[in-house]
């Protein structure tokens, strides 16, 4: 187990992340060193663990907890902040860090303070804090060409307008102080201990004695202080849940959340000494198997996952795995009937959608074709920014020699990637093929309308 206070490296180079073998977009060295740069992960369970834990907690501060996005950051940093259009940022490396449910809750919490508390909206600190390319995954176990799948594709995402404006907001010592009171109310009125964010913070303590460029960037845009820490204690304290512990099944899905992580973000190595085979958990057989993935046996990792399905056959995500590991080792039918089974059992779920509609619309025929499209119209009603999913489509489509509607899925494509040109492109030659007025034609013009054409293109758009 690891100590609160110490975390290992992850090499730099791991922002690459793969999607089964589609390649979206190269991805350059360069991109890697790039500090003003993030890699999202997304994926299903661990995004749903998450919002088990804290909607409570955006309920209790007034928040709808559908229009809170929780992403996560693919990094070894401790760290998370908020962001513009409530959203929450939170890195592996602070989930990896954390010994208990609480203790996220709390630091969640204290950055759910920020956001009902307006910290975000301060003159000119949103304004220029456009964040440059994020990478974006679908399921982890889709990923990771640079941290041992080189059989899959980088995949190369940007998330679109929804990202938009963000940055990782430096705060004041005073609003940092609102928080954590803020933090502390919503905790005990969603019946939860803030004992976890006053640990949290008692943890690393020690930081402030550091000079910035040695902290953890947490605690550089967090500035801790004595007074702080005690003044927050002594709140928790007070409150009648205090001595509420995390529930079973809350440690349960931690655990499982903890080792999803570590066994895509560590080499094999670390995961052998972290979930050695004398501990026969779900939570080590489950990272086990990711690592054995990552390793590119997939004969072994598939007999682990197999071995996990026979004590949870109705895990969606599980079910997953076994497709994402098939679909890697050219299984493409096996994959499809794996990826099938996972969104048979969680239906509601898009990224198990574009997972599923990936091995149909490699599998290429007219059915498959037909059975991906409506896969992906149903995760882009939930979705609609999905690069990812429109890619496919325009795949579908092509497949299904239907120029007009490959072109206009390839133009929304490339909005979504912020290629304003490409999508224009694509959008401009979709629109001749569709009967003008028709809903198809009406989008096509309102990509190109959205895509900052030149006075030449605006004036051939009104010509038809």
């Amino acid at each position: 187990m690891r100590h609160p206070g110490l975390f290992r490296g992850l090499r730099h180079g791991l922002t690459a992340l793969a999607a089964a073998g589609l390649v979206l977009s190269p991805v350059s060295a360069a991109l890697a060193q790039d500090d003003d740069q993030i890699s999202i992960i997304r994926d299903t369970e661990i995004e749903r663990t998450l919002h088990e834990e804290m909607d409570p907690i955006f309920v209790a501060a007034g928040l709808d907890p559908k229009a809170v996005r929780i992403n996560l950051v693919s990094s070894r940093e401790v760290q998370a902040f908020a962001a513009g259009g409530q959203q929450i940022f939170v890195y592996s490396g602070l989930i990896l860090q954390a010994t208990t449910p609480n203790e996220l809750i709390g630091v969640l919490a204290h950055e759910t303070g920020h956001i009902a508390g307006a910290h975000l909206a301060r003159a000119g600190d949103m304004e220029h804090a456009a964040i440059g390319t994020m990478l974006v995954s679908v399921g982890l176990g889709i990923l990771t060409a640079l941290a041992g799948a080189p059989s899959a594709g980088a995949s190369l995402i940007f998330s679109s307008g929804f990202f938009g404006e963000l940055n990782a907001l430096g705060y004041s010592r005073e609003q940092e102080s609102r928080a954590d009171q803020a933090a502390a109310t919503y905790l005990e009125r969603a019946g939860v201990s803030g004992r976890g964010l006053v640990a949290f913070m008692n943890y690393f303590r020690y930081q402030e004695v550091f000079d910035d460029s040695k902290k953890y960037p947490y605690f550089r845009s967090h500035p801790l202080s004595d007074d702080r820490i005690e003044a927050l204690a002594v709140r928790v304290k007070q409150q009648p849940h205090y001595d509420q512990i995390d529930s079973p099944h809350a440690i349960a899905a931690f655990e499982v959340m903890k080792a999803k992580l570590e066994g895509f973000i560590d080499g094999a190595g670390q995961v052998a000494e972290d979930y050695p085979d004398s501990d026969q958990s779900f939570p080590a057989r489950y990272a086990r198997a990711i690592s054995l993935y990552r390793q590119i046996e997939p004969d072994a990792a598939l007999k682990a996952v197999d071995g996990l399905l026979a004590e949870q056959p109705n895990n969606p995500y599980l079910w997953e795995l076994e497709g994402q590991i098939d679909f890697d080792s050219g299984r493409t039918r096996a994959a499809e009937i794996a990826h099938g089974r996972s969104v048979e059992i969680d239906p509601d779920a898009p990224l198990l959608r574009i997972n599923h509609a990936q091995a149909l619309v490699a599998l290429g025929d007219p059915a498959s074709l037909d059975a991906a499209i409506l896969d992906l119209r149903r995760s882009l009603a939930a979705e609609p920014d999905s690069p990812l999913a429109w890619r496919l489509l325009s795949e579908a489509y092509d497949g299904k020699n239907d120029p007009g509607m490959a072109r206009l899925a390839a133009a929304e494509q490339n909005f979504y990637l912020g290629q304003l040109l490409e999508a224009r492109t694509f959008a401009f030659n979709a629109r001749k093929l569709f009967e003008k007025g028709t809903p198809q034609w009406r989008r096509a013009t309102d990509i190109i309308l959205a895509s900052k054409p030149t006075p030449e293109q605006l004036k051939a758009l009104g010509g038809g």
